[in-house]
């Protein structure tokens, strides 16, 4: 049976990146794939997914209001599908998760969707909260905090550097807004409003 699978991480984990060579695997076999990412992040050029190393590749874009599997199922139509890619699957609604499940259950083509758990203020969001409800597989792609430890939050930070702890839920932004932490320098960070200061920086 086909499985629904969410990849989850903090910022600077590599999730793009184990994105773009999971579907480079599927494509070398001559396997079909069909390729999305949210059309609110805007940080590189639209409909592609790109990684901080340089990797990149096309992809379909999808909106609050996208419905994949129509989209999916379409494609499927025309060339069988042999696995569903999705990048940013934090900006998934509850009904595209509930898509990509009965994409899964009914047309058996796996998914894998890659995203962050967790907002700037530790609260799930959306895509996520239904992925780690309903996906059949959870698997978490390491980051690593200043301090050595597994980063598993999303610090968000102001362009002067300060710590942001009010805002929306959704400020799109790379290295220069984000910083992976783990819990402790998050909630040290969250609580005194200053960016923790790790043995050997500058």
């Amino acid at each position: 049976m086909a499985k629904l699978y969410f990849y989850y991480a903090s910022m600077n984990a590599g999730k793009s990146t184990t994105l773009l060579q999971a579907d480079f695997n599927y494509r070398e076999r001559g396997m079909a794939t069909m390729l999305w990412t949210a059309a609110i992040d805007d940080r590189f050029r639209a409909g592609t997914i790109t990684s901080r190393i340089g990797l990149e590749t096309e992809a379909n874009l999808f909106a609050a209001d996208t419905d994949l599997a129509a989209a999916i199922l379409t494609q499927h139509d025309l060339a069988p599908l042999s696995c569903v890619l999705v990048d940013e699957a934090q900006f998934l609604t509850r009904d595209q998760v509930l898509q990509l499940a009965a994409i899964c259950d009914r047309a058996g083509i796996p998914v894998l969707a890659y995203g962050l758990r967790t907002d700037f203020q530790a609260q799930l969001f959306e895509g996520s909260k239904w992925l780690l409800a309903l996906a059949d597989s959870l698997n978490e792609i390491k980051a690593v905090c200043g301090c050595g430890r597994k980063a598993t939050m999303n610090l968000r930070v102001d362009a002067a550097g300060r710590v942001a702890r009010e805002g929306a839920q959704t400020e799109i932004g790379g290295n220069d807004r984000y910083v992976a932490m783990c819990r402790r320098h998050f909630m040290a960070a969250m609580t005194d409003g200053t960016l923790p200061e790790f043995e050997g920086e500058a």
